[in-house]
């Protein structure tokens, strides 16, 4: 659930977190603040180039936490979480789908295309808004506008789903 302070919120957040991610060797990958039930999440997702563990949240977490409670930047409660971004990551910011250009994505599309409510493909590019893809049956790229996607993912998780 969205609301209008949630945006300024992940936005502060990501400020707050940027300079301790740089200062830990990590990359600041997402900020979600979310609502499940009656709960307030603050989701902040870290990553770096060999992949995130345990030791790496612990890191980030225990200064980031101290932090929180020093600017406190969120007004009601919540649950504060650090995580890496996980297998089929979602790539949502214009440095995700620069990153893995070349690599193989997931896409949901929000009304079937061609038929298909899901595909996978190659990243080719991105030039906001789009994205430009390559199918498997296909010699040639194609463009698709990212307000035309639920969502898009990296593949790097593909033997766990059938498509």
């Amino acid at each position: 659930m969205k609301n209008k302070k949630s945006g300024s919120t992940v936005q502060r957040i990501a400020e707050l977190a940027r300079p301790l991610c740089d200062e830990l060797g990590l990359v600041l990958w997402d900020v979600k603040f979310e609502k499940e039930g009656a709960t307030w999440y603050l989701r902040v997702f870290i990553d770096k180039d060999d992949g995130i563990n345990i030791d790496d949240c612990e890191r980030f977490s225990r200064p980031f936490n101290k932090l929180l409670d020093e600017t406190d930047p969120i007004s009601q409660s919540y649950v504060f979480e650090v995580s890496g971004p996980g297998l089929g990551r979602e790539l949502r910011k214009p440095e995700h789908f620069e990153r893995f250009i070349g690599e193989k994505i997931r896409i949901r599309f929000i009304r079937p295309r061609n038929g298909e409510k899901e595909a996978v493909c190659i990243l080719k590019g991105y030039t906001k808004p789009d994205i430009k893809v390559r199918f498997d049956n296909s010699d040639d790229d194609e463009l698709i506008p990212l307000s035309e996607c639920a969502f898009v993912k990296l593949n790097d998780d593909e033997d766990l789903f059938d498509i």
